[in-house]
């Protein structure tokens, strides 16, 4: 199971990080992955400059613009799964 931490902390939350976690939601939903990946809502990750912050499980620090949700999944998710 992959666990995707999606920052709520001030600087993301400016920056979409509610449609993040929505979008990312929609997604997982539409591929049938609700077995297989959690979107956890995380008070800040440490990396307010690259807002909106994303970690995946142990790794680094990813940001997402929440305009670009299904690229992002697609490229660390998806191939990881």
């Amino acid at each position: 199971m992959k666990i995707i931490n999606v920052c709520i902390g001030s600087a993301c939350h400016l920056k979409g990080a509610y449609n993040v976690v929505n979008q990312l939601q929609k997604v997982i939903e539409e591929k049938g992955l609700i077995d297989d990946v959690v979107v956890k809502a995380a008070f800040c990750l440490g990396e307010c400059t690259k807002a909106v912050s994303v970690k995946i499980d142990d790794g680094p620090i990813i940001s997402v613009d929440d305009n670009k949700v299904d690229e992002f999944f697609d490229e660390y998710i998806a191939g990881r799964l």
